[in-house]
């Protein structure tokens, strides 16, 4: 039974690929800041360790791991977790300090020590990283600065770490604009009814478990189309 780490697992994304994985019989490590928020997003599954928490506390992170020890392989580290920032977003004349290095710590160095962690088990299982990304990586947005440059620092994190590892396929994953809870926030007061949800994108995760294309940056679009169950 291949097994998934997912941070950031109780809302958007991270849920609706948590209850994908666990419906085709995947094992799940589970994680997100709220304990509550977890324990309703996982009900109803089988086969989860929730294991609430905050992925920039060395000591959750560890949880993490010794969850994944006792799971007893590792297929898939997916890096969902993140920090948008203040909301709404300052320009980055007058961003605070400590705000960007919250951003920082939650949405590069997390993921990094999380990888760092787990290399091996997730070597071991022929598995996969995706680091999940944001079009603001590579578009230029007023006042998304904290947020953006954070994820491309992500992106070039990624891309490195498929050079150094190329036994180790390394995924920068860019969902697109998504109704999500952190977009709600990047845009406060606006109605994002129209952006699609979080479980349409999906397809194209799954498509990129199955096929396993060569390391790099994709967006959701550029794997448009069906599947084969992973």
């Amino acid at each position: 039974m291949p097994v998934a780490l997912i941070t950031g697992a109780s809302r958007g994304l991270g849920r609706a690929t948590a209850r994908a994985l666990a419906e085709r019989g995947w094992s799940l490590v589970a994680d997100a800041r709220r304990a509550d928020d977890l324990t309703r997003a996982m009900r109803g599954l089988t086969n989860v360790a929730a294991v609430p928490g905050d992925v920039t506390d060395p000591g959750h992170r560890a949880r993490l791991a010794e969850a994944v020890g006792r799971a007893g392989r590792l297929d898939l580290l997916m890096n969902n977790a993140s920090r948008l920032g203040p909301s709404p977003q300052p320009t980055l004349r007058g961003y605070p300090p400590d705000e960007l290095s919250r951003v920082y710590e939650t949405n590069v160095f997390a993921p990094l020590a999380l990888i760092q962690l787990l290399a091996g088990p997730l070597t071991a299982a022929n598995g996969v990283i995706v680091n999940v990304s944001s079009d603001a990586a590579v578009e230029v947005y007023p006042g998304w600065g904290g947020y953006g440059s954070a994820k491309a620092a992500l992106d070039q994190l990624t891309a490195i770490l498929a050079a150094e590892e190329p036994s180790l396929p390394c995924y920068a994953f860019d969902p697109g604009d998504m109704r999500t809870d952190m977009h709600q926030q990047a845009f406060p007061g606006e109605d994002i009814s129209d952006r699609p949800e979080p479980g349409s994108v999906v397809p194209a995760l799954l498509r990129l478990l199955t096929e396993r294309p060569a390391s790099g940056r994709y967006r959701a679009s550029d794997l448009a189309g069906p599947a084969v169950t992973p």
